[in-house]
């Protein structure tokens, strides 16, 4: 497990995690939950770069969505330009409801348990899953 500085102790075997990354979600685990990052395919700013009076502005890494009717929404950038990540704060306090259908349809994730997502939004819905196992290493 990394450590606060997002290296890996020496007794670990799980792999080294970026430093700012580890900090971030140090402070999630902590109970800061409204930093834990949303990850989005860049195209869903394609929609705010052709509106008119809307700027979609940036830097190296971070950048904002800025509209006239007085939203806005900061956002980072992937080293690669193809994924951009918002805090779910952000996202949930800034982003109009009206837009928010928009952005989940660009929202990325590693991969994920359908089912457990389901379980989880479900709050202890059981679900038939198999088998109840060990995990062996």
């Amino acid at each position: 497990m990394a450590n606060e500085t997002g290296t890996r102790a020496a007794e670990s075997t799980a792999p080294a995690v970026d430093p700012q990354l580890a900090l971030l979600y140090g402070r999630v685990l902590a109970g800061d939950t409204g930093l834990a990052q949303v990850w989005f395919h860049q195209a869903v700013l394609d929609r705010y770069r052709a509106q008119t009076g809307v700027r979609v502005l940036r830097s190296n890494s971070a950048g904002r969505v800025r509209t006239p009717v007085g939203w806005t929404l900061d956002f980072g950038i992937s080293a690669d330009d193809q994924v951009i990540h918002a805090s779910a704060a952000d996202l949930a306090q800034r982003l109009p409801p009206g837009e928010r259908p928009h952005w989940l349809g660009y929202v990325m994730a590693p991969p994920t348990s359908g089912t457990f997502l389901v379980m989880r939004v479900g709050a202890g819905h059981c679900m038939d899953d198999g088998d109840v196992r060990d995990w062996p290493g």
